[in-house]
């Protein structure tokens, strides 16, 4: 789950982190009582989205020549200006694609005499089970361009959890950084309080970009974002409060409701599967049959016919989806709790694309027999293979 910049600054603000002044917006009026709280006389204008490259995003109504996401403000008529602007329209990002997120919510910060920028994360390392810290001297809007250039301006160690955080690795940090004297003591300190706050939250990722030294010697977050482990939530109530369903897909947050890992894709191929290293070898053999999935839908081991129901009803909701391959193996789950979900839901819907369906395991004859006796132009699968050529020629023959 991810958070906007301005919750992610709470949330570190609560472990004892530096992050300059401000307040969210809903509207207009909400962004200049915010800025009427700020010392001044400079104030930063930065719309919520949960993308990144803001800065150096563009507004899809206002033209070409329309300035980005983050801007700075002398006044507060200009930040009534800027905030009329930004909210309700379309901001397009490196990280939005093309139908970029319409901004629904500001934040107004404290305006911070910069002297140089820096660039810190953290994150889960998967190939070795640790915390990696990620740090460079050259943060900022460009970083993207640092990491493919010039990758030896970034540093990557990680923090051994048997151990857990040392002096070390606060050095660590703080000799990439370059810094000395008291920089270099803030550091330490900073490197240490992120990693606290990473484990205490559950984050999968927690990036400062950029971290600023300002211009009277403070190390100061002047933009983060941070994603949590969505496993960790239900032990995290108050994060969990803090998610914002109009920043993801509808389709993401229906199958959340039951239970369900649904991804969107730009294929035409609708998959529903059980096992996430089922869900990716089916789509990888689509793939080598000269189609494309339309998602990634894992109903997980222990569906019901209403969660397989659900997810069948997701997938076709995709205006995209011309063909359906359900690819099962029943373990714990059983077929022929799969096979009457298809069926009940392939009746709400009255199914107009081919589908094929490949059961093995738990029940599959009676899984099989459902199917066949269901009076539904289902097309039934030998194995995997079989299933992959079956659903490209369906979807081929229907065109």
């Amino acid at each position: 789950m991810n958070v906007h910049e301005y919750q992610a600054k709470e949330l570190l603000a609560q472990h004892g982190i530096a992050v300059p002044a401000g307040h969210a917006a809903l509207s207009v009026e909400e962004a200049v009582e915010a800025a009427k709280k700020l010392p001044g006389p400079l104030y930063v204008v930065k719309a919520q989205i949960h993308a990144g490259g803001r800065g150096k995003g563009k507004f899809k109504e206002l033209g070409a020549d329309a300035k980005g996401g983050v801007r700075l403000a002398k006044s507060l008529d200009e930040v009534k200006d800027h905030a009329e602007e930004m909210l309700g329209n379309t901001l397009v990002t490196i990280q939005t694609g093309d139908a970029g997120k319409q901004v629904n919510r500001l934040y107004i910060t404290d305006g911070v005499d910069i002297a140089k920028e820096y660039y810190l994360s953290l994150l889960v390392d998967r190939a070795t089970g640790r915390v990696a810290f990620v740090v460079s001297t050259e943060g900022g809007m460009d970083i993207e361009t640092v990491a493919h250039d010039t990758p030896e301006l970034i540093t990557t160690f990680s923090v051994d959890p048997a151990q857990g955080f040392q002096p070390h690795h606060g050095r660590a940090v703080a000799f990439a950084l370059k810094l000395t004297g008291d920089l270099n003591k803030q550091a330490q300190k900073l490197a240490k309080q992120l990693y606290d706050a990473f484990l205490a939250t559950d984050c999968e990722m927690l990036e400062i970009n950029p971290l600023v030294e300002s211009e009277d010697g403070k190390l100061l977050v002047l933009d983060a974002k941070m994603s949590f482990d969505g496993n960790a939530l239900y032990r995290h109530k108050d994060i969990e409060a803090l998610r914002d369903e109009t920043e993801e897909d509808p389709a993401e947050v229906e199958a959340s409701e039951y239970d369900l890992a649904y991804i969107k894709l730009d294929g035409n191929i609708g998959c529903m599967v059980n096992g996430a290293g089922l869900a990716m070898a089916t789509m990888d053999i689509i793939k080598l049959n000269g189609a494309f999935p339309a998602n990634f839908l894992d109903v997980g081991g222990g569906a019901t016919t209403e969660k397989v129901t659900a997810a069948f009803k997701i997938i076709l909701k995709d205006p995209a989806v011309e063909g359906i391959l359900v690819n099962i193996f029943g373990g714990i789950m059983k077929c022929d709790v799969i096979a009457n979900g298809i069926v009940q839901a392939a009746k709400d819907v009255n199914l107009q694309v081919p589908l094929v369906v490949r059961l093995e395991g738990t029940n599959v004859a009676e899984g099989k027999a459902i199917l066949n006796n269901s009076g539904l132009a289902i097309v039934s699968a030998d194995n995997l293979g079989d299933a992959a050529q079956k659903i490209v020629a369906e979807v081929k023959k229907a065109a």
